[in-house]
């Protein structure tokens, strides 16, 4: 695994914790993202994170995240 992929994996696993953390399971429970409690690197990578078409964190029209399962 090079460096950029190791971290994107970490950005993605603290993020997806945060987030059921806070119960943003379903697009029904997505949460905007001043409720996410996600630290500045986290919310820098969110977007990228939330870009993926295989990516378990989802991001609403609305901007609103949550992990998909």
């Amino acid at each position: 695994m090079n460096g950029f992929s190791g971290i994107a994996f970490k950005m993605e696993e603290s993020i997806k914790a945060k987030l059921i953390e806070i119960g943003a399971t379903s697009k029904t429970r997505a949460v905007a993202i001043q409720d996410t409690n996600l630290d500045t690197q986290e919310l820098n990578w969110l977007d990228y994170i939330a870009g993926g078409l295989f990516a378990q964190v989802k991001k609403t029209n609305d901007r609103r995240y949550y992990v998909s399962s």
